[in-house]
This record gives C-alpha cells, structure tokens and sequence, in this order.
C-alpha cells in the first residue's frame, strides 16, 4: 500500500502490527471496511458501535501542545488522579499550564478503599498532595468510574465550577479516565444505547468533544504515559496487582525487628528497629506478602525475584529497574504509601524502610485509617 489509509472517525493513519499504538485496526476489519470503503480505527470503530473510549498514547510533545491548548483557553480543567497513586497520576506541569483556570480534582478508584477508610481523610491527603506540585484544585471529588459512584455529584460539580465554560478532561494512563469519561456520556446524553459518531462532532486523534445542551464541550484529551508507574513494568495479565478490581482488605503482620516483608517482588518493607509491633497490609487481597530477615534480604530477592516472589514473571523481572531504598522514623500512627500498589500502616514508634522500582514513589503520610 503506497497510499497512506486514513480513519474516516479520527484521521489516524490505519495500522495493523501494533495493538497499543494509534490507528491500529485488525486485518480482518481493514479488508471489511476496504469493502464498504468506511475505514476506521479500532478506537472509533468500538466509539461508534459501543460507545466505548479507550485511552490512545502520544508523545509528550503531542501531549505538551495540547496542554498548551488547555491553558491557552478559557475552561475548567477536570484531573483525574488515581487515589492508589497520586504521585504516579501527577502529569508533570500541569499546574504551570493550567494556572489560569479551575482545576476540579477526581480522586478514582474510590470503591477499592477499605470500608473504614473516611473519604475525608483521602479528600484531605490529595488536597495537600496536590498543593506540593503546585495545583490548587477548586475541589476535591472522589469517585469510583468503573462502579460509577458519585457521577451524579461530579457532574454537579463540574456544571458549578464551568460556569457556562468548555470542560477539559485530563489524565496520564491507568488512572480510569476512559472509564469514567464513558460514564460521563452515559449521564449527559441519558442514552444507554449505542451512540453514534454523530453525536461526537470531533472524534479527532487528539480529544474527544462531547457536546453539552448550551453549546460547550467537554473534551477527552489522551492519556499522557507517566514514566514513574509502576504499571509500566508489567505485563497486562499481572496488571491486577496494581490496579485491584476489588475491595481491599487488609492484612496484618506482628513482625519483630530486623524482618522484612516482600510485596511480591515489586517491593519490600523493612522493619529496622523499634518494639515488636503489627503492621497492617493494604494491597491487592493477591499480591502475595513473603516475610523473611532482613539480613540476607537483598540476597533472598536477587535470587528469587521472578519466581517465588511474582509479580514481576521472569521476563518482567529483567526489565524492572532495580528497587531503591527510602528510609523513615515514624513517631506515630503513619501509612507508608507505595506509589500505585498500596500502603503499610505503621502503628510507631519505629525506624522502617521502604524498597520500590527505582523512579517509583516510597511516602509517607498520616495514616487514613
């Protein structure tokens, strides 16, 4: 084919190698659409008979220019973060280019929290998260896309906080946002049939316009990669473990000095010195926790990181940067946060040290629960 194809829904060069890249369609599906002579990409094509969005991956240039478009216009700016990894869900200068408009922060994966967690405690922790990189959101919502709690509040808010204005909706990869964007459609439009591209003027490469009644949109732009996840590293089966279905429920560990919990094999807890205490787990009720000593812990995990202690598999353990250490003094009753996987909470006093993939956030943080 010299010629190149074109989506007729978003203008995507048509692929067929590349699954995760943009323009990809199945043969099957080109050779159809050949026929008809209405090629589209797999993501207009489930757009338009499904009603389904589905993230596209650009460059950081690509995504630096549409932001620039953001802050160049006048609209409320919706970021949707991932409660389990704040750090990881922050899209890197965000704040120098949206300073001029309001920022409404939605907090997803809501439904995954334990019951006993207070959503003002969370509420409380992403708000002042979000002040240290520099956003000063409007509000604060929490949500749950894929169980589509609170949606009838978020658009309240959203409609509140617009004030007649166009709505940008923004957010790196894996933090929900097709998914809740999906739920969005649902509640605005009220159809729970299949939508046509008709109803979506703009299915263009770069956002999504879903048209509201006085004539704004909001605008589904895509999703940035965020380096510092750790969903990098892992193959889309062993995905789960950083991104739980369901509730979480805890477990808990009496560990002596000098013992050391691994979280499979993407990360590992210390404890350093201090009285025997119990340490509470809050990760995915699979990820499977190996208690061992601490002397001999570095060892232990060279040897068996990829088979005893998954995930990572043997072939995503080669690519897993190597896990650095960060150390704390707790004093008091602390959540030691492992960016995108979970948390240990610390009841103190104690020295303890947390290990994830190099470039993968270890914090700490008054414990929500």
């Amino acid at each position: 084919m010299d010629e190149k194809l074109q989506c007729i829904g978003c203008g995507a060069v048509i692929q067929t190698r590349d699954k995760e890249a943009v323009g990809f369609t199945p043969q099957s599906a080109l050779d159809k659409g050949l026929e008809t002579g209405q090629v589209y990409c797999q993501r207009c094509f489930r757009l338009r008979h499904y009603n389904d969005i589905t993230d596209v991956s650009i460059t950081d240039d690509e995504f630096a220019r549409l932001l620039h478009e953001v802050g160049d216009s006048d609209a409320l700016v919706v970021n949707v973060v991932d409660i389990f990894d704040f750090n990881g869900s922050v899209i890197p200068g965000l704040s120098r280019f949206v300073s001029g408009n309001d920022v409404l922060l939605v907090g997803n994966k809501q439904d995954i929290l334990p019951k006993s967690v207070k959503a003002s405690k969370v509420t409380q922790w992403l708000t002042e998260r979000a002040h240290e990189v520099g956003l000063r959101p409007v509000d604060v919502i929490l949500t749950s896309a894929h169980k589509k709690t609170s949606l009838k509040e978020l658009m309240a808010k959203i409609e509140t906080y617009r004030k007649g204005r166009d709505v940008y909706v923004v957010g790196v990869t894996n933090v929900g946002k097709s998914t809740l964007i999906n739920a969005i459609i649902q509640e605005v439009t009220g159809d729970k049939e299949v939508i046509t591209t008709s109803r979506f003027p703009g299915t263009t490469l770069d956002k999504i316009e879903i048209p509201l009644d006085d004539g704004s949109f909001i605008y589904d732009t895509p999703g940035i990669i965020h380096r510092h996840q750790m969903a990098h590293y892992l193959s889309a089966k062993n995905l789960k473990y950083v991104s739980p279905r369901k509730e979480i429920k805890p477990k808990t560990y009496q560990l002596n000095p000098e013992q050391t919990l691994f979280l499979g094999g993407l990360g590992r807890f210390d404890f350093i010195s201090g009285e025997k205490q119990g340490f509470t787990a809050y990760f995915d009720n699979e990820l499977a926790l190996h208690r061992t000593k601490l002397d001999g812990a570095t060892d232990f995990y060279a040897k068996h990181v990829g088979d005893l202690l998954q995930p990572p598999n043997q072939q995503e353990a080669v690519a897993l940067p190597p896990l650095v250490r960060h150390e704390f003094t707790i004093k008091e009753k602390t959540d030691v946060v492992f960016s995108g996987l979970g948390w240990i909470r610390v009841q103190g006093p104690a020295r303890v040290a947390g290990w994830a993939p190099k470039g993968v956030d270890v914090v700490i943080r008054k414990a929500i629960i």
